[in-house]
């Protein structure tokens, strides 16, 4: 249970719930492995079958159906796990928020759910992206050192770009945050030009901020689909590889870029989170004489 005293985080959400939470990130982080495997059986069962033999189809088989199973379970447990929390967190914030406008405690509790789902989805996703990214580089070394070394500089270049947008993206989530707390005296007030004049100013922020993303998105997928391209040229011209061998070539390349494109998603939440962990934990005196 959340304590009185808590300070209403990330941390503490790990911390009070961390066996709820380990459950949902050990199946996973099972989930992705199973899913990282597939690749490399399938380009073995191209081989296998082309030769008559079925021992890798089979194996392929078998990780199928414990994908299957496993995916069944985690999502089953997930809903439940994640529900616990997010009731426990709104219990919290409306104790401690009893003096704060309506407005500020309503836009304060949707926010304090982002926590939770961050937690839920964006969280072992990013795990999952990191072990995919990890087996993709090692798969692909194993193949040749200019394919990883390929990917390699792609996830380095990716970092440098998003590091350079860090701060605006921190900025800009947290004039959207502090309009959003204003929504409801806004709609209590019943004066259209107020009420226009607030979802004009959320709008603003929601472009300033959707405009950033996309430039920086942008850059990214170009940076990843030009280690794509580079892959694909040196595995089918340079490498001899087998047909099987170069599928799964571009198979872990492309999951390569799937999985790493999710790391700077991740670090732009950890931003938006970090403002709303600041602006839930503010004290109430303060926010009411600012109100």
């Amino acid at each position: 249970m959340i304590g009185p005293k808590d300070r209403l985080s990330i941390a503490t959400l790990l911390r009070v719930f961390r066996a709820k939470i380990a459950m949902t990130w050990g199946l996973t982080l099972l989930e992705t492995a199973l899913f990282a495997i597939l690749p490399l059986l399938i380009g073995y069962s191209i081989d296998g079958l082309s030769n008559g033999d079925y021992t890798s189809f089979v194996h392929f088989g078998i990780a199928m159906a414990m994908l299957l199973v496993v995916g069944i379970v985690r999502r089953v447990y997930d809903t439940r796990a994640y529900g616990t929390i997010r009731v426990e967190l709104g219990e919290a914030q409306a104790k401690r928020g009893a003096t704060l406008e309506v407005s500020v405690l309503n836009a304060r509790v949707l926010m304090g759910r982002e926590l939770v789902d961050f937690l839920e989805g964006e969280a072992p996703e990013s795990m999952g992206a990191a072990v995919q990214v990890v087996v993709s580089v090692g798969i692909l070394l194993s193949f040749h050192g200019a394919l990883a070394t390929a990917a390699g500089t792609a996830a380095v270049l990716i970092l440098i770009i998003f590091g350079l947008f860090s701060r605006r993206f921190f900025r800009l989530n947290g004039l959207l945050n502090q309009q959003s707390e204003r929504q409801v005296t806004a709609l209590q007030s019943m004066d259209l030009r107020k009420i226009g004049q607030h979802f004009f100013r959320l709008r603003s922020h929601e472009v300033r901020l959707s405009d950033s993303e996309a430039f920086v998105y942008g850059a990214i997928f170009a940076v990843l689909l030009s280690m794509l391209a580079f892959n694909l040229w040196f595995a089918a011209t340079q490498s001899g590889a087998t047909a099987g061998q170069i599928f799964s070539v571009v198979t872990y390349s492309f999951e390569f870029v799937q999985s790493v494109v999710i790391l700077p998603m991740v670090l732009q939440s950890l931003a938006r989170l970090s403002e709303i962990t600041e602006r839930i934990n503010a004290p109430a005196e303060k926010d009411t004489a600012n109100a």
